[in-house]
């Protein structure tokens, strides 16, 4: 029962009950969202999880792309937000709580028999199913019958439609106690588009255009890697207490950043802004029970990325400085009479 060795889950202690066998799975070993903005690889093998949920559906294989976005669950102590990844989701994606990942795809094994017609590449020997339902489609084409729609459209429209403020205000109550509500609005295409550049922003955030922020250095190492490495101290801003000043965080003991602008820290997921995410996760920390140490530095090195972890942040500010212009920017919830 040595936890520096092993945690042992209440599921774990059934399977050594029966006697099961746990086999490595050398291409179990996945990326996932741990919390917003921040990777981390878990092992998907079967044994070693706890609870799986349908997430083995969901990405059944490490060749099998899919996109979904998880949000908050009813009952949860967080205001409603909603993020989108490409990648195995946490269950609290947020920090605490649980949500709700919604796929656009789901898997499962094809009959025997069927024929593959290939409808895509990374699903190969398995059934590829479209969470759009044909009946919930059949209500969109009929509702928008100027429009030539596709099911990804609805489901980007979904996605634009859960960031609208006046969505988030209006139905503020519901959304603490049940899964969102899909109203049709006249603008169905801004939403739509919308929609779409906040998933390309939020998929393809490690490769967003970094952010100008004055990079001031009390000292210069000769070593990048030593030079931009975080510490076991987390991130933090400038200022004594309550004073804290927004615009600067200190990175490591060596570099500030200054001119974070403040309109960046309106993007919030769950109990924190974007920016505050990557602050808070990104620094050296030994877990009490294995002694396990989760260092990032480690990724920079085998990546060759000396300044992988500074310039996410950087890359964070414009992901959130552009998401608030798309939110910014949404029409009015003009819903189409029923």
């Amino acid at each position: 029962m040595d936890a520096r060795r092993l945690s042992w889950t209440h599921s774990l202690k059934r399977r050594f009950e029966r006697g099961e066998a746990l086999n490595n799975e050398p291409l179990a070993v996945r990326p996932a969202m741990y919390r917003p903005f921040c990777q981390q690889h878990v092992y998907f093998g079967r044994g070693l999880i706890h609870i799986e949920g349908r997430m083995r559906s969901i990405f059944p294989t490490s060749e099998a792309s899919n996109l979904g976005f998880y949000l908050v669950a009813p009952g949860a102590d967080k205001d409603f937000s909603v993020l989108m990844t490409d990648v195995l989701p946490d269950l609290a994606l947020w920090g605490s709580g649980s949500g709700q990942y919604f796929p656009r795809w789901t898997f499962a094994e094809r009959p025997e028999g069927t024929l593959d017609f290939g409808e895509d590449e990374s699903s190969a020997g398995l059934l590829r199913l479209d969470n759009v339902s044909d009946a919930s489609f059949e209500a969109y084409t009929a509702k928008y019958p100027d429009l030539t729609l596709t099911k990804d459209d609805v489901f980007y429209y979904v996605y634009g439609l859960l960031h609208s403020p006046q969505y988030r205000a209006t139905y503020r109550a519901d959304l603490r106690k049940m899964l969102p509500r899909i109203p049709m609005v006249i603008e169905f295409s801004t939403f739509m588009e919308a929609g779409r550049r906040l998933a390309d922003l939020h998929l393809g955030y490690e490769s967003a255009e970094r952010y100008d922020l004055d990079e001031v250095a009390s000292t210069v190492l000769s070593d990048d890697y030593a030079q931009y490495a975080v510490t076991d101290k987390k991130m933090s801003f400038a200022g004594p207490g309550r004073e804290k000043d927004r615009s600067s965080i200190q990175y490591n003991p060596r570099i500030t950043l200054n001119g974070v602008p403040e309109d960046a820290y309106r993007y919030q997921l769950g109990s924190r802004s974007a920016i505050e995410w990557v602050m808070e996760r990104y620094y050296v920390r030994t877990e009490k029970a294995s002694g396990i140490v989760n260092d990032p530095n480690d990724w920079s090195r085998e990546h060759k990325q000396p300044r992988y972890i500074i310039d996410l942040l950087s890359r964070v500010v414009t992901v959130s400085l552009e998401t608030m212009k798309i939110v910014d920017n949404l029409p009015e919830l003009d819903v189409l009479d029923s």
